[in-house]
């Protein structure tokens, strides 16, 4: 990976293994580099030095949480991207099929960013963990039945913006291999790569990094 002009930036440790072992699944070139921004706060303020760069990276994408407000996130986005005065045409709101902004100098960075799960709804990597449980699994309904019991009772010691967090590493307790990573539940074939969401997300990063 020497002289790797193109990065994706990500949340944290969970999102850049889950996304390698994706990228193992579908053999994507490895034509980016993937760094652990160590949190939401650092990956946006660190955004603007980054957009002034020396001219050594070409590509930034971005894979961030929307959490509970998708639309707020995108607004944070879309105001750093306008700030730089590097971009032109940044939609409104992000495309459902992922974001892929081109700047106005064909020597400025291209920009792509992702919202979890779906560029759609709130949420984040956890939902979009989800989708890839197989059809038909049978733990699911036990894990939502449990969970739904202990909050009926007050007893979840997790605020409930990480229902998803709570709900997906249930699940990956309950499998052969106990609290397997959900990266290495890719590899392990406990989770399906096959699923809408999934493809679509490859679709982004293809055309990001490989067009």
């Amino acid at each position: 990976m020497d002289n790797i002009t193109q990065t994706l930036l990500v949340e944290g440790n969970d999102d850049l293994h889950l996304i390698c072992n994706i990228c193992v699944a579908f053999n994507i070139k490895e034509t980016f580099k993937i760094e652990d921004c160590k949190g939401i706060t650092n990956l946006l303020n660190g955004l603007p030095v980054r957009l002034k760069g020396s001219g050594e990276i070409k590509t930034i994408g971005i894979v961030m949480d929307a959490d509970d407000n998708i639309q707020s996130r995108w607004i944070q986005m879309r105001q750093i991207l306008i700030n730089s005065k590097l971009y032109s045409n940044i939609p409104n709101d992000c495309p459902q099929e992922g974001a892929i902004i081109y700047p106005d100098n064909i020597d400025d960075i291209k920009i792509g960013v992702w919202i979890m799960p779906d560029n759609n709804n709130n949420g984040m990597l956890e939902d979009f963990v989800a989708f890839l449980i197989p059809n038909g699994d049978k733990l699911l309904p036990e894990v939502d039945s449990a969970l739904e019991n202990i909050e009926a009772k007050g007893l979840n010691m997790y605020k409930s913006i990480h229902h998803s967090k709570a709900r997906i590493h249930t699940w990956l307790a309950w499998q052969n291999d106990p609290g397997t990573p959900m990266g290495a539940a890719i590899t392990k074939k406990y989770l399906t790569t096959t699923p809408p969401i999934c493809q679509k997300f490859i679709k982004w990063l293809n055309a990001l990094y490989n067009n």
